[in-house]
């Protein structure tokens, strides 16, 4: 008879080449990807990967991931076992095995984790195929098929290692198991079932099963959704630690570039292609993208996933294109448009950007990166948008600011308060960005007005520019106009330096956000704060007191852009609680769960004409906890909860954080 240990090393030597293979083919499809610098801070980059694939700090943070960290260390904890079992397949089997002390406790969470892992197992396929929650409604039966076949895997896995042990605690072959049957109880009662029938044949076969198993599950890892075993540790390990969501600058004078967006997969960075490889299919992202839930047809996750699919695809062509022969016709996939065929153009512009998909995401993809590139190419280098955001586009061009209200009214809300501007006194301590919204928007200029009353009763120093100021560029940039966002920034920032301004306050969080990660790369460097923020100094620091009573119920709405993109979310809080009579309630989606207004990456300035509104949606939300008026720190959020009332036929009164202190100074 053929020794078991030479078949045994056979197949293995099969299934190691087949899946060394396989990777390193997905390797040279990330090669096909443009340079990107990502090894720097490495010591984070190694804590990264202690806490968030170790420690599943981002999977634990709902009651469904702790199935899922139970199968990750459980995998862990079993495959020592089974590194054993081959161990010992190589070794003429009972031959070699460890022993002490260490070798009963690894034994014994060898026997908890199966147990442990079974039933998270049963949970994940009872959640999965019958009570079918929202992030596992996953439109893709290749999905539910390949999660039946990697779970089933795991589970034969696992009944064979305690079928395998309780056989060999039966026979006895060399006492070993026997010595620490009190520390294995499953194994030790599967034995007991299997006592009647126990003999070597059948030792041999659990064994077989076991290992045979576990060479499939090799094999097929490259091709299934488990692929993020792969791609996951690295993707962490090779995370973002720029500031959140900071775009990529195009060298617009580059005259080797062909094309201004992400046109072709191969177009994408290495990491961005990474993070295909990545994505556990989890559904996290699905659930908190406001596109998908108000029915638009992004999903966070399959775009992810048709875009890895197109890349599987194209890949192999591509590495054989360089040997081509002359004229031979190309392959139509090596011609398809990434924007508008393999991703819908519906789907790219239907992001808000409001950042729900990547707090989210336990891997760390970065859904927003690759949405911002490709309209890059749909308005640079296609022209293909809609009539409204080319006329947003062609009133900032025209007026500086998507209204088209003549450039020269900016400064008109601040005749009667009596603010100067920094041409006539540059010795301020801050500069105040009034932005667009507060300049032009008649709502939004009574914000402007209270900041202005309580920036005055705390004896701030500060000026603004006036009709200097232009739109900072913040939506043209996320609406993937490049080539005007720049011109604009550059504009902003000539003046500013010009006025040698080192502080700037702002009231909107997109402002904010800009001139905080857009404007450095253009050598516009400031310290950037947002009127909550400051407010709240102003407020402890003893500058300014709350003495008047507040007598009303309030609920709070964390704006995207504050909050997940600049992790503000208690210094508005705390101004709140600072006023006497407010009593505050939230909504059940706080924080940095908040739900969009919908008025991100540019949606402001587009019409919702599939599924429902998301700012009707919020709008529910606040009109769920029965407070009396509904707070905001952003412009444009107020603007889509007024709008999201009307529609609702609702009285409640939307007021900013700045106009509720203002009421409290008097």
């Amino acid at each position: 008879m053929f020794p078991e240990n030479i078949i045994l090393f056979v197949l293995t030597l099969i299934a190691v080449t087949v899946f060394l293979n396989s990777a390193y083919r997905l390797y040279k499809f990330l090669r096909l990807g443009k340079k990107e610098d990502r090894f720097d801070n490495i010591p984070e980059r190694i804590k990264s990967v202690i806490l968030y694939v170790f420690g599943q700090l981002r999977v634990i943070k709902e009651i469904a991931g702790i199935g899922h960290f139970i199968i990750f260390w459980g995998f862990i904890v079993l495959s020592i076992g089974t590194a054993e079992s081959f161990l010992n397949g190589f070794y003429n089997k009972i031959s070699f095995s460890f022993s002490g002390p260490l070798y009963s406790l690894l034994l014994a969470l060898q026997d908890l984790f199966g147990v442990l892992v079974l039933g998270a197992i049963a949970v994940s396929l009872v959640r999965r195929f019958i009570l079918k929650p929202e992030r596992l409604k996953i439109d893709d039966p290749s999905a539910k098929v390949d999660a039946f076949i990697v779970l089933g895997l795991i589970t034969i896995l696992i009944f064979a290692m305690f079928a395998e042990r309780g056989v060999q605690m039966n026979l006895d072959t060399n006492g070993v198991l026997s010595q620490h049957v009190s520390f294995i109880p499953v194994s030790a009662f599967a034995g007991n079932l299997l006592s009647s029938v126990s003999s070597y044949p059948m030792e041999r076969f659990f064994w077989w099963l076991h290992n045979i198993v576990i060479l499939v599950f090799l094999m097929y890892i490259p091709y299934s959704k488990h692929l993020h075993l792969l791609g996951s540790i690295p993707n962490i390990f090779f995370r973002s630690f720029r500031p959140k969501v900071e775009l990529t600058k195009l060298d617009l004078e580059d005259e080797n570039r062909e094309t201004f967006g992400i046109t072709k997969i191969e177009e994408f960075t290495w990491k961005q292609l990474l993070d295909l490889y990545a994505c556990t299919e989890c559904g996290r992202c699905q659930v908190n993208c406001p596109a998908y839930l108000t029915g638009k047809p992004l999903s966070p996750w399959k775009m992810i996933h048709d875009l890895k699919g197109h890349l599987k695809k194209k890949g192999p062509e591509l590495l054989k294109k360089n040997g081509k022969k002359e004229g031979e016709e190309e392959p139509a996939i090596l011609t398809t448009k990434l924007a508008g065929e393999v991703i819908p153009e519906d789907v790219i512009w239907s992001c808000t950007t409001c950042m729900g998909c990547q707090q989210a995401c336990p891997v760390f993809i970065e859904h927003i990166h690759k949405i911002i590139d490709m309209r890059r190419t749909l308005v640079l280098d296609e022209s293909s948008m809609s009539p409204e955001v080319q006329r947003c586009f062609t009133n900032m061009e025209n007026n500086s600011n998507p209204w088209g209200i003549g450039f020269a009214s900016r400064a008109d809300w601040a005749h009667d308060l009596h603010v100067k501007t920094m041409a006539e006194d540059g010795s301020v301590d801050y500069l105040l960005w009034v932005g667009c919204a507060g300049s032009f928007d008649d709502r939004n200029k009574k914000v402007t007005t209270a900041l202005v009353k309580i920036l005055k009763a705390a004896d701030v120093k500060f000026a603004i520019l006036g009709t200097e100021e232009k739109c900072c560029g913040e939506t043209a940039r996320r609406m993937g106009n490049e080539y005007l966002a720049q011109m604009m920034i550059q504009e902003n920032v000539e003046i500013l330096n010009n006025y040698n301004v080192k502080k700037i306050i702002t009231m909107c969080p997109h402002c904010m956000n800009s001139l905080k990660k857009d404007y450095p790369q253009f050598g516009g460097n400031y310290e950037v704060v947002h009127h909550s923020e400051f407010i709240h100094e102003l407020i402890k620091n003893g500058k300014i007191k709350t003495k008047t009573p507040v007598n009303t119920s309030m609920t709070y709405h964390d704006s995207c852009y504050l909050g997940r993109h600049n992790e503000i979310y208690s210094s508005p809080r705390e101004i709140l609680k600072s006023v006497s009579g407010i009593k505050l309630l939230e909504m059940e989606r706080a924080g940095e769960k908040s739900f969009c207004c919908g008025a991100g990456g540019g949606r402001m300035w587009m019409e919702e004409h599939l599924g429902t509104r998301i700012n009707e949606t919020r709008t529910e939300d606040a009109l769920k906890t029965g407070a009396e008026k509904i707070c905001t720190a952003c412009p444009y959020c107020l603007t889509m909860f007024e709008d999201g009332l009307k529609s609702k036929q609702k009285e409640l009164k939307v007021i900013d954080l700045a106009e509720v202190v203002e009421q409290a100074l008097q």
